[in-house]
């Protein structure tokens, strides 16, 4: 599925390819209170960075963990403010609650909800931002996740350039928990660098 809309839609970034060994992590719906603390200490560890595409209300709410992750040099992108499925909302509520999170934090990075944006929609964001996909979903959010299982998904779809999803959610603290560490190590041994996407 992912193949055929890469192909559907080529102007929207879906990896990253380089002669260099990159990985790029991302993080969607944060800030959170027990996950962005976590994270931000694990790439630490790394000197990794990652970017992360948060949601306006979150930031409003946890203003405190935004400048945190501004203060580890790690990229933000605009994820809405109230997490909408573009698919589902008219054109007119969606940019406008784009432009809510970006009066907040002013990023050149976008990336839908659920990963669902109609090509209307594309056709007037890709103007002012770059939208970031992904081609290594971790599935840490779905409840028939185990641990074990989000990291085996990420070790086998990662490769060079890839863009890899997390998320900073309730519904995935086990797994990251779990995950970003191992997945953190097993890379750094063979040689990869953590780098973040460029607005």
């Amino acid at each position: 599925m992912r193949r055929i809309l890469q192909m559907l839609f080529p102007t929207l970034i879906w990896n990253l390819p380089s002669k260099e060994k990159v990985i790029y992590i991302t993080f969607d719906d944060g800030p959170h209170p027990e996950l962005t603390p976590f994270i931000l200490q694990e790439l630490d560890k790394y000197n990794a960075k990652a970017t992360f595409f948060l949601l306006g209300k979150e930031v409003d709410s946890h203003p405190s963990l935004y400048k945190d992750i501004l203060k580890g040099n790690h990229s933000v992108g605009n994820h809405t403010y109230s997490h909408l499925n573009g698919w589902a909302t008219k054109n007119s509520e969606y940019f406008s609650d784009i432009e809510k999170c970006n009066s907040i934090m002013n990023s050149k990075l976008f990336r839908p909800p659920f990963g669902r944006i109609k090509p209307s929609q594309i056709r007037h964001l890709k103007i002012a931002f770059k939208i970031v996909m992904w081609d290594a979903l971790s599935w840490d959010f779905h409840k028939t996740t185990s641990a074990e299982k989000c990291f085996n998904i990420v070790m086998k779809k990662t490769k060079n350039g890839s863009i890899i999803v997390f998320h900073e959610n309730d519904k995935a603290i086990k797994n990251v928990k779990y995950c970003l560490p191992k997945m953190l190590e097993h890379f750094t041994r063979e040689g990869y660098e953590f780098k973040a996407i460029a607005g």
